[in-house]
């Protein structure tokens, strides 16, 4: 059975050792991170920083040691016109310092070629620091879909930049299963997993993106399928924000419980 993780945008802000301690709780043996706490916030927790608070990086890499969660994706990192990542040393060192592996880019940048040139940079700084990066596709974004995505992995041309597949923006950008089963797998690098319907449900797609996805299996996107198609011995996290839910008053362990449930309902499909 694949990995599972959970992204941090699918807890709402919540501190990074409580973070640990519920995807532990939920048996989930990874987690993904940002420097800085999510702005959307219904359980009201206290604002936070990884990058300003030293104290907070040692109890999150205590937490991690003590509860067997890793990090498995770092965010927040990518192209942004009128930026250089080159600015973004500091934040590689200290998601080093959190025993990040794995970074994650996704472009702002309406530019694509400087898009792809401040990949390969940051690609190779993530490289001098024995990090590996992926790029995510998604509509509205600069790289918009995987034709665009692969074009930006051969501009690279690291071995150790590759796709990061998001299964709602994977369908909905319009590739499907047998565009992933006609890949080299060891292009695949990371899988966030999600449902969604076909046909979007709020005024803008970074809206529904952002706050409002569906637990595997409730939805129109052919999980299944997808899921079939995809390498197994990669991290599965789940990028399941549920607003809706957590507006009602719905917690983190109940939202996300019943998503971890569905992920493995799912995995047991497969064989």
């Amino acid at each position: 059975m694949p990995a599972l993780g959970i992204e941090q945008i699918s807890v709402f802000g919540m501190p990074p050792v409580e973070f640990v301690n519920l995807a532990a709780d939920l048996g989930c043996q990874h987690i993904s991170v940002g420097l800085i706490s999510f702005g959307y916030n219904p359980h009201n927790y206290a604002p936070w920083s990884l990058r300003a608070d030293a104290g907070l990086r040692r109890e999150m890499i205590a937490a991690m040691a003590d509860r067997g969660v890793s990090i498995s994706l770092g965010e927040g990192l990518g192209a942004r016109p009128g930026a250089d990542v080159r600015d973004l040393a500091s934040d590689l060192d200290i998601m080093c310092e959190l025993g990040v592996r794995r970074i994650n880019m996704v472009s702002m940048d309406p530019d694509l070629a400087r898009t792809f040139d401040q990949y390969g940079l940051l690609a190779e700084m993530a490289a001098a620091r024995g990090v590996e990066s992926t790029t995510e596709f998604a509509p509205g974004l600069t790289v918009a879909d995987l034709p665009t995505a692969l074009a930006a992995v051969r501009h690279v041309g690291r071995p150790d930049f590759r796709l990061l597949i998001d299964t709602m923006h994977l369908v909905r950008s319009g590739s499907g299963p047998a565009d992933i089963a006609a890949l080299d797998p060891q292009l695949i690098g990371y899988v966030q997993l999600c449902d969604a319907p076909l046909t979007p449900r709020f005024e803008t797609y970074f809206e529904e993106a952002m706050f409002e996805r569906m637990a595997p299996g409730t939805g129109e996107l052919g999980l299944l399928e997808v899921v079939k198609a995809l390498p197994r011995d990669r991290v599965f996290a789940l990028e399941i924000p549920l607003r809706s839910e957590a507006a009602a008053g719905a917690g983190p362990h109940a939202r996300l419980g019943k998503c971890v449930e569905a992920a493995r309902n799912l995995f047991a499909q497969l064989d």
